[in-house]
């Protein structure tokens, strides 16, 4: 008998590509679950597109329609509880939930930000801001990191990191570009993981399980 495939939601605010990344590896069969219901704050976020194009439902709840930060995010919450979602993906969206929200979830919501925490993180950096920062420091490396959502905006325990060189032309917008391309690998990989069961949260630590052994 085959293990219960995960049910996975998303919260998006624009294009959308690492949701993308996710459908696809789905539909290759690199992760065990679906997507089976995707959130936005905006409702013209191409993001919602590409769910309708994929036969997933979506929903749109706009800020505004609340009197708070904390009702919308238990309005958030009540959404995913209600499609029964297993694992929440940030992706790309631009607003920061709080405890309403998180809680439920906790250790079964992910987000990806643009730099190796905890370099370049934390509130007000986001998009293009972030690959200012990283140029106008001069270094070297830069890259993606996915983590668990806690209160403590990107504290959350790192799940997977990857790494980009940064070239001496680089431009916020070719670092972006480049870092991209990873951010899309280490999603995939980190929703992968949690599919297959093999992340375990230990304070800060996140260890990755070995392969269970086919028929275990």
């Amino acid at each position: 008998m085959c293990e219960q495939r995960t049910r996975l939601g998303a919260l998006v605010s624009g294009g959308g590509s690492n949701l993308q990344a996710v459908l696809d590896a789905i539909a290759a069969g690199t992760i065990h679950g679906d997507v089976v219901l995707v959130i936005s704050d905006r409702p013209h976020a191409y993001a919602l597109e590409r769910a309708r194009a994929a036969g997933i439902a979506t929903a749109v709840l706009t800020p505004d329609a609340y009197p708070s930060r904390e009702a919308y995010s238990q309005a958030i919450a009540d959404c995913l509880q209600q499609a029964s979602v297993d694992l929440v993906l940030y992706a790309g969206f631009m607003r920061i939930v709080t405890r309403e929200a998180i809680a439920p979830f906790r250790g079964r919501m992910m987000n990806i930000h643009p730099a190796l925490i905890p370099s370049f993180c934390g509130p007000g950096f986001y998009g293009r801001r972030v690959h200012e920062a990283a140029l106008h420091y001069g270094v070297k490396v830069s890259g993606c990191t996915v983590h668990f959502v806690e209160e403590d905006v990107d504290g959350g325990p790192i799940i997977v990191q990857r790494t980009v060189p940064v070239l001496e032309d680089d431009t916020p917008e070719t670092l972006a570009a480049r870092i991209l391309e990873q951010e899309h690998q280490a999603y995939v990989e980190a929703v992968r993981l949690f599919c297959a069961g093999r992340l375990r949260v230990e304070g800060r630590l996140v260890r990755i399980l070995p392969e269970r052994p086919v028929g275990v």
